[in-house]
């Protein structure tokens, strides 16, 4: 995706340290890399040398590489073969082609116009796969398209595809977009444990297309990012689509919208992280970052709901504790006190 050409020999053919992490990117998508090399008719040895990758462990169809590995052999493969679509579609994408749709989506006021941006521009690129962005009151789904057979191909050109958009949507307007579901249109793979770290939802096969989905909030977000911005994200693009991005700045809203529904109750953290797909440290973490934290929500909504139950309803203060999701009456009561300066009863009494 970077707009500035580096030479093909230094990309694939000087090795430099990798700082090895997790190993969770399967090789078959580097298998589908290599695919592209023998459609071009040119050696993949030099890449595979740079990302540290031998012909055992390509042979091998349990094996994963991380993804400094995964970013090396992508950038190499890209320049080596000049192609940013490594292969997929019936015309070569040159490289600089995704930094240029980048470029054409950047200065959108807010997400909704550049995803509409992006799904308008990549139709310029290729009518090999058609990205459309729908809206209803449930979320946004961005979905693909295929109008021609993708081949051995498929798998690795859709899910990257929506990767780029997600990593790029990300990064746009400084925010993770949390999914609510990841959809594909064939079966699982042999490796489809490996999607719970490439996408930050649920994955689901067997569907009808390929699509992400995620809550309509998120459309609204302003973009973030200016020209010099962009011009460095640029210099070292692949992260974005290789990487999660790890901030949501709608995660307090969607922490208190989860802790908000009644059925969720007596909620707790783990519980919480569980169902926003996170782990329970992230969800701390991400919190803090935001200035806020898990306890404190939970008791503005447990305070929330209890002074409008208090306002409204007869509901006797025993059976409201459980409702509130307090296991006795003494608990809430000082709890109560805490958030209002009154007992229970009185904040009834006097109307507030």
């Amino acid at each position: 995706m970077s707009t500035t050409r580096r030479s093909t020999q230094r990309a694939a053919g000087e090795r430099r340290p990798l700082q090895r992490g997790r190993a969770e990117t399967p090789m078959a998508f580097v298998r589908t890399i290599v695919l592209a090399y023998e459609k071009y008719g040119i050696s993949p040895n030099h890449a595979l040398a740079a990302a540290g990758i031998t012909p055992a462990q390509l042979r091998r169809p349990d094996a994963r590489i991380d993804a400094e590995q995964m970013e090396t052999i992508s950038a190499a493969a890209m320049q080596e073969l000049d192609d940013e679509a490594l292969g997929w579609f019936s015309r070569r994408l040159p490289w600089g082609t995704y930094g240029l749709l980048c470029r054409a989506s950047r200065g959108s006021p807010n997400l909704r116009v550049a995803l509409k941006r992006w799904c308008r521009h990549h139709a310029l690129l290729t009518d090999d796969i058609e990205l459309r962005l729908e809206e209803d009151e449930r979320g946004a789904r961005l979905a693909i398209r295929e109008r021609r057979d993708l081949g051995e191909m498929r798998e690795f050109c859709l899910l990257t595809s929506l990767r780029y958009v997600h990593g790029f949507a990300c990064w746009l307007v400084d925010s993770q977009l949390p999914l609510e579901e990841v959809t594909f249109p064939f079966p699982p793979p042999p490796h489809a444990s490996a999607y719970e770290f490439l996408f930050p939802g649920p994955s689901h096969f067997d569907q009808s297309v390929a699509s992400m989905v995620f809550g309509p909030g998120y459309l609204d977000l302003p973009t973030k990012r200016d020209e010099p911005a962009l011009d460095m994200m640029l210099k070292r693009a692949l992260p974005l689509t290789v990487r999660q991005y790890r901030r949501d700045r709608l995660l307090v809203e969607r922490v208190r919208a989860y802790l908000a529904e009644p059925s969720h109750q007596p909620a707790t953290a783990e519980a919480t992280a569980s169902a926003l797909h996170l782990s329970l440290r992230s969800l701390h973490r991400q919190l803090a970052n935001e200035g806020a934290s898990f306890q404190a929500i939970k008791d503005q909504v447990r305070f929330e709901r209890a002074a409008d139950l208090l306002r409204r309803t007869d509901i006797p203060i025993k059976q409201l504790v459980r409702t509130i999701g307090f296991t006795n009456e003494k608990s809430f009561a000082r709890a109560f006190k805490d958030w209002s300066g009154k007992s229970p009863s009185s904040f009834r009494t006097s109307g507030e």
